[in-house]
């Protein structure tokens, strides 16, 4: 073998690689639960498990660290080599190897899982009927074409997007859509007239033309991590078609209604709203029954009864969702985790995880690994014993 080629596959098979990896990910599991205080659970799996390199801030520095993409693919490619240039397979080992492969299939699941899983959540009122659900944090950009009646042309720009205040040009568009200014969280206030805000309030005006814009001002906050919080995001963007600029707008989810404007004889409206996750079916609430019991106020029982509905007619059906009893339908789960009963309205979670199951498998393998090598082992010593002569009695 090429010595290059060694040294390579020695450095992936070797133990002294696994030992620092497991070090690393003690230290990673450390510093972001202490930086879960500042950053939030979300943040603190973004920046830290689902990334290359991660940044620890402790106080004024700014400390490089391994992210768990970088650490457990290394991990990973650790492990297969192991498992190809040193355990080779014989019975005695058929444990320790099946826990490996059990392990393999849990960091793969991991990976997955970050890749693919989706978390939304859909409100319902009683009556009301949707098809689709919404992010818990994310937004976009909404551009609508509204001039037929009975069909709306929807075009979605991430938020990450404006961000990054890029220049968009989507081909259902006929015209550009260049973010002049974006803002995590602010506050929105309408302004008396002309009048400019005072400086204490450190209010900007933002640089709209169009729409509601030129009557508010904005008050940009510091982004807020906390579990109950939610940023209210707020961008400036400008459109331009080919004759030139159609305007500045401003937009937040905070000013409600849509803006309208019209450009080549077509109705458009624009607006920044929280992301939506459409599905090829509909839910409609039915009822929602709060139990408490009897003689207190302490709830026993949340259910929302809804009416599964799908384009072809062929799958409607009534469900019945409450807690440990969720509705699984077309590659998504629909959790009940909040209700309002006196307004007649439920919130269901969303979830869509194409690998849920591969860590259940993964957990199946090692158990029954680690059962089969410490029966292999028992057996082992046993015949070995068997084997022993006795000594002679005198």
């Amino acid at each position: 073998m090429n010595p290059a080629v060694r040294s390579i596959r020695n450095f992936f098979v070797s133990l002294t690689l696994t030992v620092v990896l497991l070090a690393l990910s003690l230290l990673l599991v450390f510093a972001s639960t202490l930086a879960q205080v500042d950053l939030g659970i979300y943040t603190v799996q973004e920046e830290f498990y689902r990334s290359w390199i991660a940044i620890w801030h402790v106080g004024s520095l700014y400390v490089p660290l391994p992210g768990g993409y970088l650490v457990g693919g290394l991990l990973l490619l650790n492990l297969v080599a192991a498992h190809i240039y040193r355990l080779k397979f014989e019975w005695r080992k058929a444990g320790i190897q099946l826990t490996h492969a059990g392990i393999i299939v849990l960091l793969i699941g991991e990976l997955l899982t970050g890749l693919w899983q989706e978390d939304y959540q859909m409100t319902l009122k009683e009556g009301e009927i949707r098809n689709y659900s919404e992010s818990f944090r994310l937004h976009e950009l909404v551009l609508i074409d509204t001039t037929d009646a009975q069909f709306d042309e929807v075009v979605a720009i991430p938020d990450t997007k404006l961000a990054r205040t890029e220049v968009v040009q989507h081909p259902k568009l006929p015209f550009r859509v260049a973010t002049k200014a974006y803002y995590v969280n602010a506050a929105l206030a309408r302004r008396d007239g002309n009048a400019a805000p005072s400086p204490a309030t450190a209010a900007v005006v933002p640089a709209a033309t169009q729409g509601i814009g030129p009557a508010v001002a904005l008050t940009p906050l510091a982004p807020t991590y906390k579990m109950n919080e939610n940023n209210q995001p707020a961008a400036v963007v400008e459109l331009v078609g080919a004759e030139g600029s159609l305007g500045t707008w401003l937009v937040s989810p905070d000013l409600g209604a849509p803006q309208t404007f019209t450009h080549a004889g077509r109705t458009w409206s624009i607006a920044l709203r929280v992301a939506r996750a459409y599905k090829p079916f509909s839910l409609q609430l039915l009822k929602v029954t709060h139990d408490v019991y009897v003689g207190t106020d302490t709830p026993k029982n949340y259910s929302s009864r809804i009416k599964l509905m799908t384009p072809d007619g062929r799958d409607d059906r009534e469900v019945l969702i409450y807690m440990n009893n969720p509705l699984r339908y077309g590659g998504y789960t629909f959790y009940q985790y909040q209700m309002n009963s006196s307004i007649g309205q439920t919130g269901l979670q969303v979830v869509r995880n194409p690998s849920w199951l591969l860590p259940y498998i993964a957990c199946i393998m090692m158990s029954f690994g680690l059962l089969l090598q410490f029966g292999l082992s028992l057996l082992a010593f046993i015949a070995k014993r068997r084997a022993t002569p006795k000594p002679a009695v005198a």
